[in-house]
């Protein structure tokens, strides 16, 4: 199976660059499933009714999301019904929407998302590698999925690099989201599972994290905030992951993608 991961999509240059270039994408890499952060995707902050069905209508099969699932308050109306939209599993119970769910591709396999977030430098919530503990026990990999990818939204490495370990053999896919800068660390673990610590993001790298530069350069320096943070505007970087699985469903091969906008280009031959 091909699986694409693709980065925090930041804003309209992020979601412009991925109606662009996700179709090619696809063709190209032979994808069955495509998954894709859109916490950011509205403004940088959230996600919308609409704007979720046009990431659909690009290709994606799933939205995770992360710490910034819930700022557009109008999710609160949909997610629940929405199966394709996922928020971190490890929110308190009673919480809208669920943190994972088995999927169908087109040719008939059965693919696992999980999304969970990381508790140093964030929020305080429940403890994410039982989450991923509990999912991965109730759906193994092999006999309940024939993949399964694991979104780990978090700020530390080492916490992401910990998760990546503790879903070795059990997973297809380990990736973290979040920090918006892609990793170098692509890499298939001891076990058969993929890993890489951060996807990066879909977003403007003339930027902070995809941010206009100004007003984060102004609170680091001065210590002030003076307005909002905005998305950069310029051209956009697609930055994803490309996975290809085996009959069990552990990872052959794990390669960076990088499309579009600034940063050095990488496609994977396939």
């Amino acid at each position: 199976m091909h699986i694409l991961f693709i980065g925090d999509i930041v804003g309209r240059p992020g979601r412009d660059v991925v109606a662009a270039e996700l179709p090619r994408l696809k063709e190209t890499l032979k994808l069955d499933f495509v998954v894709a952060n859109g916490e950011n995707a509205a403004g940088g902050f959230g996600l919308t009714r609409a704007i979720a069905d046009d990431l659909f209508a690009c290709g994606i099969d799933c939205i995770t999301t992360g710490n910034h699932w819930a700022d557009q308050k109008e999710i609160l109306a949909f997610i629940d019904h929405e199966d394709r939209i996922l928020r971190p599993r490890n929110y308190p119970p009673g919480t809208p929407g669920k943190g994972a769910s088995l999927y169908e591709t087109r040719s008939g396999a059965r693919v696992l998302v999980m999304n969970v977030m990381g508790r140093v430098f964030m929020d305080a919530l429940d403890d994410p590698f039982a989450a991923v503990a509990a999912e991965l026990t109730a759906c193994p990999l092999g006999e309940g999925a024939d993949a399964v990818v694991v979104d780990m939204h978090a700020e530390a490495t080492s916490e992401k690099m910990a998760m990546g370990h503790f879903c070795d053999g059990r997973a297809s896919l380990v990736v973290g989201t979040h920090s918006h800068i892609p990793t170098a660390d692509a890499q298939v673990l001891p076990n058969g599972t993929a890993y890489q610590t951060d996807a990066g993001a879909c977003a403007d790298y003339d930027s902070v994290i995809g941010m206009e530069k100004f007003e984060p350069v102004q609170r680091f320096v001065k210590k002030m905030h003076s307005s909002r943070f905005t998305p950069a505007l310029g051209p956009a970087t697609l930055c994803a992951v490309f996975v290809a699985t085996d009959a069990k469903g552990f990872a052959m091969r794990v390669e960076p993608v990088r499309v579009g906008g600034r940063l050095r280009q990488a496609l994977p031959a396939v």
